[in-house]
């Protein structure tokens, strides 16, 4: 009997250590894929690859550094003339390209417009991704730039990750004067969570705490900081625009719902009907275009 028992313990102790290490191997990969997301421009989702004359448009590719060194790549599209801006942040795992479907109804409203690749995106030098708590210092840096170049009014348009980031950077630069958020989280724990549960069919814990435990311990970034929600009440009242499709299978409608709600006047919100992550311009380009180019207009 004395045998059976030390058997079962063995075996259950080495049940327990295959499982803990199961899900270290996880958090570790869930944790790799947040750092290094890998890339394909997809002509389905960003419908331009090339370059902004493609659009016709003339531009400069441009370089200028973050204050923590970092050289990010980028091109300014200008207008005639014109003195406000818009800057375009794209999302995780995605480069400038994103924003290119923007491009030319914005330039015809009589805005510059500056697209950049954030750190460890497009052409710039590899690091690591950090869900924007480090990126927020790259929108600065591009804040930084068209000033130099004598911009006077500036807006910010964000994807995905590029709306949190433009969020975050918005609440702590006056600078920036109006920003349109497309397909933004509320809270990026409360994501995580989803994605685990509803994607990858697993419990939330332990593998969540350890994964953003790992992700924290292995970047130095602060999950609990990265939460749009806790700070658009603050941005008023400089306006801000959300845009979430009702169907984004990635990043629920109730994120872009939190949001507007967490916003003060003045805000807008638009329920794209679209059933996929950040197509809201796919989904009415005519309709979408004018009223994000007026909403600039307006406030800028």
């Amino acid at each position: 009997m004395k045998n059976i028992k030390k058997i079962i313990t063995v075996a259950s102790a080495s049940l327990l250590s295959l499982l803990g290490i199961g899900i270290f191997i996880l958090a570790w990969t869930f944790s790799s894929d947040v750092m290094h997301p890998s890339y394909t421009c997809s002509e389905e989702h960003f419908i331009y690859c090339g370059d902004p004359s493609q659009l016709d448009l003339d531009f400069e590719d441009i370089s200028f550094n973050s204050d923590d060194g970092m050289v990010l790549n980028a091109w300014y599209v200008p207008a005639d003339k014109a003195t406000r801006a818009i800057i375009f942040v794209h999302g995780h795992g995605a480069d400038r390209h994103e924003g290119m479907r923007w491009f030319k109804s914005i330039h015809q409203a009589g805005f510059n417009i500056l697209a950049l690749d954030l750190r460890n995106s497009g052409q710039n030098m590899r690091s690591f991704s950090s869900m924007g708590y480090f990126e927020k210092s790259d929108v600065k840096a591009a804040v930084d730039y068209l000033q130099q170049r004598n911009i006077k009014s500036i807006g910010i348009f964000g994807t995905s990750m590029g709306a949190a980031t433009s969020i975050m950077a918005m609440e702590k630069d006056p600078r920036i004067g109006a920003g349109v958020f497309e397909a933004g989280w509320s809270n990026l724990r409360d994501l995580y969570g989803e994605i685990m549960e509803q994607h990858l069919g697993m419990p939330t814990f332990p593998l969540l705490p350890l994964t953003i435990g790992m992700m924290e311990y292995r970047t130095g970034m602060d999950v609990g900081t990265l939460n749009p929600e806790d700070i658009l009440g603050k941005i008023a009242p400089r306006p801000v625009f959300i845009i979430h499709c009702t169907g984004d299978s990635l990043i629920g409608l109730s994120h872009g719902e939190r949001n507007y709600a967490a916003a003060n006047e003045p805000k807008e919100f638009w329920k794209s009907p679209c059933d996929m992550h950040a197509r809201a311009w796919q989904s009415d380009p005519t309709y979408i275009e004018k009223r994000v180019a007026n909403y600039f207009l307006k406030y800028l």
